[in-house]
């Protein structure tokens, strides 16, 4: 656990809630708005590029709706979020924009936020956590991405009855790993083909980890014919491990999620085959406009995307490779 998080232990709850409180009606790490309109608090679980366009496409959407605004990041800290979303409910937010450390947290998360509603996003919790009016969850369809990746692969190799395939996922508790997986795995073996899991592990969306995972891989001699990421920031770490030991990334097929500028360079480059593009944009105006609605109307069902049943709101993934990534380059 880290330092921060034991020193809190030694802080009463109350006293470090009514802290943060003071700070989110303060500035806060990012703020829009002016006086008046919809208060908006975000809790983000951690930082990275995608996120970065989530963030920033809220808070553009919410100072274009009138709305105030503030982001804190929870730096990959149960506690720091949990502790986050009580100050907010105590500083007098109206909604609570979360995406969450873990979704195994979100009936604890409910409970901190009392009564303020309360929109997830990019990381969905069961669906029993959610609810029409109360708590619903902005985001693309996991398994769709997952799909996409699996279909590409399917159609490459259509002359093959028989391919290898590496897996390299993304953390357990985020549901993007389970349902981009499960998207993937359910769309290959459907084919009716012999599909060999060759090698499957986490690198927990980090380059770093995926690049010594992949050329731990590599000395087995074991041969892919694919590897399947669940982000693009895994997939780079994967084509840094090639290039090290020497092998050519043109003959390996190696695919991604995200469509982030590094991953469309390296498809025109050839050195990586396909990516999904996921809307941080998208899923940042959206969200914003679910929590607006939330307060205004207790409903989503005026959203685009917006299921019958008023628990989601889907933003579409889009399939890129080298057909198309031009349209996608940053």
């Amino acid at each position: 656990m880290r330092r921060e998080n034991r020193l809190i232990k030694h802080i009463p709850v109350w006293f470090a809630a009514a802290m943060l409180a003071a700070v989110l009606s303060g500035c806060g790490q990012k703020t829009a708005g002016g006086k008046g309109g919809v208060k908006i608090f975000f809790s983000l679980n951690e930082m990275d590029t995608f996120r970065q366009t989530l963030v920033d496409s809220a808070a553009e959407q919410a100072a274009q709706a009138g709305a105030r605004f503030a982001m804190e990041d929870a730096k990959g800290s149960i506690e720091k979020q949990v502790e986050q979303i009580k100050a907010a409910a105590a500083g007098g937010y109206d909604v609570i924009i979360c995406s969450p450390v873990s979704v195994d947290t979100a009936t604890q998360l409910r409970m901190s936020a009392g009564d303020i509603p309360i929109v997830f996003v990019n990381s969905c919790p069961d669906e029993k956590h959610l609810q029409a009016g109360k708590y619903i969850y902005v985001g693309s369809s996991e398994q769709v991405a997952g799909a996409f990746q699996a279909e590409y692969v399917l159609e490459k190799m259509s002359g093959r009855q028989e391919i290898n395939v590496v897996l390299v996922k993304g953390p357990a508790s985020h549901s993007a790993t389970e349902g981009r997986t499960f998207g993937v795995k359910r769309t290959l073996e459907a084919s009716g083909r012999q599909i060999n899991y060759v090698f499957e592990d986490s690198a927990g969306w980090d380059t770093g980890q995926a690049q010594k995972l992949f050329e731990l891989f590599l000395s087995t001699g074991v041969q892919a014919d694919c590897v399947i990421c669940n982000n693009d920031a895994m997939a780079l770490g994967v084509m840094e491990a090639c290039k090290n030991k020497g092998v050519d990334c043109s003959t390996l097929s190696i695919l991604g999620v995200d469509a982030t500028a590094d991953v469309c360079a390296a498809i025109r480059d050839g050195d990586m085959a396909f990516t999904v593009y996921q809307s941080g944009s998208g899923q940042g105006h959206a969200a914003v406009d679910a929590a607006i609605q939330l307060v205004e109307s207790g409903s989503v069902k005026d959203i685009e995307g917006s299921t019958e049943d008023g628990k989601y709101v889907w933003v579409d993934f889009e399939r890129v490779d080298s057909s198309n990534v031009s349209r996608y380059s940053k």
